[in-house]
């Protein structure tokens, strides 16, 4: 109505653009429609000024692929970002630190959003305010074209609908909806593996070009995208879904069994009608199978289990240990019998005093964690897709690999961000999408790499997160790493053989070798933009 009334007095080319927030519960909490905005919308301007402790600056990133995901990748983000003290706590005529101010800016950048700086007041007694913006728009408005109109290269799709915040996590999103997401992404980004958020009602649309769709803990899902997601698994992807996903019809009534449950290769036993998440931390873990402690160093008792098999390989790196923290509740399911259960629950027990923790239930048979493979599927569309709007992996195996994990370990990560966890999520991300992934870092350090494509080239934005600060604001300095190792799958149209990095200008060379170009970056201080041609 807005955007009528304006066009009818200014003209076509005038428009209305309210401000938008970057979180789903704070559009929800408002009641606006993100992905209907994002339909009649010409361009968002987005109110989102800065990080919180528990998402980090890539919150931002994540927030430009989500949004333009809804928009369109041909049209524009600008985001409000103050370079006052804008969060915990906030000063509107102190200067934020730079290094706090230019990474928020740097991961919107990296994310698709276009830096958009203000002030408060067109006076400051602090004039540290104005050393951060100057640079980073000339840097920007040098290298303008490439960092607009390009799609995102991403093999991994993560499932995301306003709907699941109103009427599955309702007055406790945090805990049912941003916790698992956030979990997710963050294990992504951690792993260096590119990913694109894919609006539910989306999965037909942007699936062509991913190996894996994931679910984090997405109970609520209708009819058409329960519909999408078997045509997506039955074409040969894979399928990684998380808690009660698939538990509740629109309307966050719970169900008599998973709307998934075939896929899942479990059934729910208890139908109470009650919700299985608590908000507490519980003294809970995660018994792996088969177990391996008795050919393993340390005491014995003379009664552990002798080893029989091999553990499945989405448990690698876990040889070592019998169990994983989980602090979570789990109830019984009942499981199909070609699905495979790797991992079972381990019930509460007293942690103080410390005599009394040992584990009263030390085994059960509730699952945890159960593994799904189909036993074929068909080839997707060639590399790229017709039209060329959307890469795609060059190959897609068939017979789908399915993830289902009960245990909401994504949640807990998000909360702890406990290395197992992290772990745990990666090999399951790999495992599911038959590691057909494009991309490939090796370096110390954390950090966001975001890979897009624009005609004949590829452009790679890798964002340095190594901080002290980088759970708890702000950041101070930057902390180099290096060297970078990189190696990237080439499309049939890029040739690989030029290098181009926009922020440190420096000539590095690369070989190109099977189809991948492979590079290093030898000291990355805050971001780099890697240009492939």
């Amino acid at each position: 109505m807005n955007n009528r009334t304006t066009k009818l007095a200014g003209g076509p080319d005038c428009i209305w653009s309210g401000m938008n927030s970057g979180s789903i519960s704070n559009q929800s909490g408002s009641f606006r429609d993100y992905k209907e905005i994002c339909k009649r919308a010409d361009i968002i301007m987005l109110d989102s000024q800065s990080r919180n402790d528990s998402g980090g600056f890539q919150q931002n990133a994540e927030m430009g692929k989500l949004i333009h995901g809804i928009l369109g990748w041909d049209k524009l983000i600008p985001e409000s970002m103050p370079v006052y003290q804008m969060g915990r706590p906030t000063y509107r005529l102190a200067s934020k630190p730079v290094p706090e101010s230019r990474m928020w800016m740097i991961e919107g950048i990296a994310g698709g959003i276009q830096p958009w700086w203000h002030y408060v007041s067109a006076y400051h007694e602090d004039r540290r305010i104005y050393r951060t913006a100057g640079e980073v728009f000339a840097w920007h408005k040098k290298n303008e074209e490439f960092l607009i109109n390009r799609i995102p290269v991403a093999t991994v799709g993560v499932v995301w609908s306003q709907e699941n915040n109103d009427f599955y996590g309702r007055d406790e999103a945090d805990l049912m909806v941003d916790q698992p997401w956030r979990g997710i992404t963050q294990a992504l980004i951690r792993a260096r593996i590119p990913y694109i958020p894919v609006h539910a009602g989306h999965i037909e649309r942007d699936s062509k070009q991913l190996s894996l769709l994931v679910l984090p803990n997405l109970g609520i899902i209708t009819d058409e995208q329960v519909a999408a997601i078997r045509r997506f698994v039955e074409n040969g992807g894979g399928l990684f879904a998380t808690g009660e996903s698939s538990l509740y019809n629109i309307w966050g009534e719970i169900q008599p069994d998973f709307r998934l449950a075939d896929l899942f290769g479990v059934h729910i036993e208890n139908k109470d009608g009650k919700k299985k998440i608590t908000d507490k931390t519980l003294h809970t873990y995660l018994r792996l199978s088969p177990e391996l402690r008795g050919n393993v160093d340390g005491p014995k008792t003379g009664k552990e289990p002798v080893p029989d098999g091999k553990r499945h390989e989405v448990l690698k790196g876990f040889e070592e240990t019998d169990i994983l923290s989980f602090g979570g509740v789990l109830e019984p399911l009942k499981v199909d019998s070609g699905a495979e259960v790797v991992m079972t629950f381990i019930p509460d027990f007293p942690i103080y005093p410390p005599e009394k923790a040992w584990m009263r239930e030390p085994k059960t048979e509730i699952p945890g964690l159960i593994l799904n493979t189909l036993s074929s599927g068909a080839q997707p569309p060639s590399y790229p897709p017709e039209g060329g709007k959307m890469p795609i992996a060059n190959t897609f195996p068939t017979g789908a690999r399915i993830a289902f994990l009960p245990a909401d370990i994504d949640r807990q990560y998000a909360r702890y961000n406990l290395p197992d966890h992290g772990n745990l999520l990666e090999n399951l991300f790999r495992w599911a999408s038959k590691d057909s992934i494009p991309l490939k870092v090796e370096s110390p350090g954390l950090l966001d790499c975001n890979l897009y494509q624009q005609s004949n080239r590829l452009i790679l934005h890798v964002v340095n997160l190594t901080s002290a600060g980088t759970w708890r604001q702000p950041v101070e300095e930057f902390i180099p790493v290096g060297p970078v190792k990189i190696s990237v799958k080439l499309p049939d149209n890029v040739s690989g053989k030029k290098l181009k990095l926009l922020v440190s200008e420096q000539d590095i060379s690369a070989e190109i070798k099977d189809g991948w170009m492979n590079f290093i970056i030898p000291t990355l201080i805050d971001h780099e933009v890697v240009i492939l041609i």
